[in-house]
């Protein structure tokens, strides 16, 4: 048995995939017989110059031990946790903060190329490279993590995937009338893409979204203003079992984000037996969506995610196979082989 403290960056009354991964990390270190416990430390990243004041308070603690207790180890998760001091400190990434990374100068952003704006960046990365550096292993929660660290902080990390928190509880249910979509509604999920594909399907063809977020009133209007509002159901923030049945009775499921880390709707799809529509530019879900076997990688285009929703629509069959093509998939991955890498023998 091991003491291990993982540590979180929470941003509070927000409750996404990371706050669900460090809890279920936490759930199964004692599961498999680890005495384990979650920090947590506010994080605010605007103004993003204060950015760098929230990385000197986890900069400032020194985990080593706790009431006389030696902590064996300590995992961090996103930035900034891996500035945490430790002598055995393990990073596995869910992401960095990528609004100074590849999404610099885009809509997702809040970083431009102003002089201030690439300075600060610089520091960022620079730091970062730092700190990782100090990672006595370094791990990522999907390639498309790994490969961010490698090409801006010139760090080797390795993809380590783990189960969807509901792994246990998904199950397969009919094949029914809509398409449904899970997430945050922010402008980086791009929802706004998958309720403009359904314009493109005729038919009765139904769009269920369950998520909450800044943009829930614009996609909201979106569909007003396509003549969908009558097939889009925004179901806002939806409990265990509600998500459960979602998954269970949907046709197949569209995640189209832009350029995700991981994203657990990818496997909880799958184990659902559904496919996914996601887009060649999604990045994480396409190290599990294989198009034309489990699902589809299609342009990032109303258009093309149209015609996906349409053919799966049209051919309850291939939904069927391509759900069971990811389910056989997801099945591969275990938490066991997760905790043995993070804590070590």
């Amino acid at each position: 048995m091991k003491t291990v403290l993982v540590c979180e960056a929470q941003v509070p009354f927000v409750h996404g995939g990371a706050e669900y991964h460090v809890r279920e990390l936490v759930a199964q270190l004692r599961a498999h017989g680890h005495m384990a416990e979650l920090v947590s430390v506010p994080f605010k990243w605007y103004p993003k110059e204060e950015i760098l004041a929230h990385a000197a308070a986890w900069r400032l603690l020194d985990l080593s031990e706790s009431n006389g207790r030696p902590i064996d180890v300590v995992i961090a998760t996103k930035f900034p946790t891996y500035f945490v001091r430790h002598p055995n400190k393990v990073a596995w990434l869910i992401h960095q903060h990528r609004a100074a990374y590849e999404l610099a100068g885009t809509i997702f952003s809040d970083f431009s190329h102003t002089e201030s704006d690439v300075a600060l960046r610089a520091r960022i990365i620079a730091l970062d490279t730092e700190m990782l550096g100090e990672c006595r292993r370094l791990y990522a929660n999907a390639q498309n993590t790994a490969d961010r660290a490698s090409r801006f902080n010139g760090v080797p990390a390795e993809g380590l995937y783990h189960p969807p928190r509901l792994a246990d509880r998904l199950a397969p249910g009919p094949y029914g009338d809509y398409i449904l979509s899970v997430g945050r509604l922010e402008s980086v999920k791009r929802v706004d893409l998958a309720i403009r594909a359904l314009a493109n399907v005729p038919g009765r063809l139904r769009l269920k979204v369950a998520g909450t977020g800044t943009q829930a009133h614009t996609f909201q209007a979106l569909a007003e203003s396509l003549g969908v509002a009558d097939r889009v159901d925004f179901l806002g923030s939806v409990d265990d079992d509600a998500l459960l049945a979602l998954y269970s009775g949907a046709l197949a499921v569209v995640f189209p984000p832009f350029d995700e880390d991981f994203g657990y709707v990818t496997l909880e799809a799958f184990l659902s037996r559904k496919a996914v529509i996601t887009t060649v530019d999604a990045g994480g879900p396409n190290e599990f969506v294989v198009d034309g076997v489990n699902g589809f990688s299609c342009a990032p285009d109303a258009a093309a995610l149209g015609h996906a929703m349409a053919t799966l629509d049209a051919d309850r069959r291939l939904a069927a196979e391509y759900g069971d093509a990811g389910y056989a998939r997801a099945r591969e991955i275990t938490w066991t082989g997760v905790i043995e890498r993070l804590v070590g023998a």
